[in-house]
């Protein structure tokens, strides 16, 4: 992840709509992003290997694809850079797809452009405080550990690969083990946007990190579900 201040300020827009591209290029310049424009997967693809912008708009319906595959594509390269999905499909199994693949976030249009706008900036927000923020902390949960500082997870001495939001999801939980934190605490600390999101968004997060933490992750240990408010992580230490 590059973390310079130019480079948080760069943003490729991966779009075959002209208008859209458009409409998200004026908005975004006015808050003072550096915007890179794709019309195709592939050329999104060249554009991260050589521009490596910090924050990526995709479409879902490409003239060369799908964009789910692209963005599988972008995660082998780097697990970390926000990936957020735009498109006119709002059918919970496409969100679900998408955050399934590594997405951090999904949009539907038409855009509400300063929303997205918002949503990209909360992204952007957090990757530039973890560039100037040490915090030489490990957390420590029966197999899990959490090396904070390092922004890597291991289960039983093995290292994890998350997505960005799914390492912060993890570790806002772990840091306030044994709390019951809602869904919109959650919403409200990770992503920090002003419009309001569907929490499903969560519940997707959740169910990706429990496939990855978890002996078990229909019977999970870590994170556990609280009805009707939202979830509470173990606090129980190794010993």
């Amino acid at each position: 992840m590059i973390s310079t201040t130019e480079s948080s300020r760069k943003v490729l827009i991966v779009d075959p709509d002209a208008t859209t591209r458009r409409e998200v290029r004026n908005a975004c310049a006015q808050d003072g992003y550096q915007v890179l424009e794709a019309e195709t997967g592939a050329d999104a693809l060249r554009e991260v290997g050589s521009a490596r912008p910090s924050l990526v708009l995709l479409e879902v319906a490409l003239p060369d694809g799908s964009g789910f595959d692209v963005c599988r594509e972008l995660r082998k390269a780097d697990a970390a850079v926000p990936v957020i999905m735009m498109s006119s499909r709002s059918d919970e199994i496409d969100v679900v797809v998408a955050l399934e693949i590594g997405a951090d976030d999904y949009v539907t249009k038409p855009l509400r452009i300063r929303e997205l706008v918002a949503r990209m900036a909360a992204h952007l927000r957090r990757t530039r405080q973890e560039s100037v923020e040490a915090t030489r902390s490990r957390l420590e949960f029966r197999e899990l550990l959490i090396d904070v500082n390092e922004r890597r997870i291991y289960k039983a001495n093995k290292e994890v690969e998350l997505t960005h939001t799914e390492f912060d999801l993890l570790n806002f939980q772990a840091s306030n083990a044994g709390k019951v934190l809602s869904r919109e605490k959650i919403l409200n600390s990770i992503w920090g946007y002003e419009y309001p999101i569907e929490t499903r968004v969560i519940d997707v997060h959740i169910r990706n990190l429990r496939r990855k933490i978890e002996t078990q992750p229909s019977r999970p240990y870590y994170i556990l579900a609280v009805p009707g408010i939202g979830y509470r992580f173990t606090n129980a230490r190794p010993g």
